[in-house]
């Protein structure tokens, strides 16, 4: 989860996640050069008197328009194509429902008959000792590490979203309507989000917890909580 004083990303926990950061990275840098160029053609344009070359320059002119096109589509060609990685969901090992309410979550295990629970933030005076204040639930989301996870998102009154940052997800619940995202966790550990739309007074007491763990855990985790 991140820090006090971050100034970057989370650390990444999804191929998806690891593909917009370093896209980040890779659009910063070209944000760099450009302003670096910048700055320096208005130092040089500053320091020297201006003459008839530096006015009519065509050579100039076609530069700096053949030059911003061919930036865009450096800019464009991985943004696409991460795109269409985060729209893409080819045979998940498991679905989950997320169903957000004011001002909890409700999730459905869809490939199991009778595993479903609703997810409410601990109040900080019950909350145990070490754990994170506003981000705790009582029953976090537990799946399985390294296998394609599909979440359907939906909502039974107001507009919700289902956000958890360093697994590169957030999507939309609105009611009526079914929105899909999916992930794969790569490591095992305890990601945070929490509901990216203002949904009323309470917006900002609905955490979302995913655990990532074994498959073995998980299974013996389903078992137990549908019994």
């Amino acid at each position: 989860m991140a820090n006090h004083s971050q100034f970057g990303f989370q650390d990444a926990s999804s191929p998806i996640m690891e593909e917009l950061v370093e896209f980040h990275d890779h659009a910063l840098m070209v944000a760099l050069a450009i302003c670096s160029l910048v700055l320096y053609l208005l130092a040089l344009m500053l320091m020297e008197k201006l003459s008839s070359n530096t006015v009519d320059a065509q050579e100039v002119e076609l530069i700096w328009t053949i030059l911003p096109a061919i930036v865009l589509i450096l800019l464009a060609l991985p943004s696409l194509q991460i795109l269409y990685m985060m729209d893409e969901i080819d045979e998940p090992d498991l679905t989950l429902k997320a169903i957000g309410h004011q001002w909890y979550w409700s999730y459905e295990y869809t490939d199991f008959k009778d595993l479903s629970f609703d997810s409410y933030m601990i109040p900080t005076t019950e909350l145990p000792l070490g754990h994170f204040r506003l981000l705790e639930v009582d029953h976090r989301v537990v799946v399985p590490m390294e296998s394609p996870i599909r979440i359907i998102v939906t909502a039974g009154d107001v507009l919700h979203s289902w956000a958890i940052p360093t697994l590169g997800v957030k999507t939309d619940a609105i009611p009526g309507r079914l929105n899909q995202t999916s992930f794969i966790t790569t490591r095992p550990g305890v990601f945070y989000g929490q509901c990216s739309e203002i949904c009323g007074a309470n917006h900002s007491y609905m955490p979302i917890v995913v655990e990532s763990a074994p498959l073995t855990y998980f299974e013996n985790w389903s078992s137990l909580l549908s019994s």
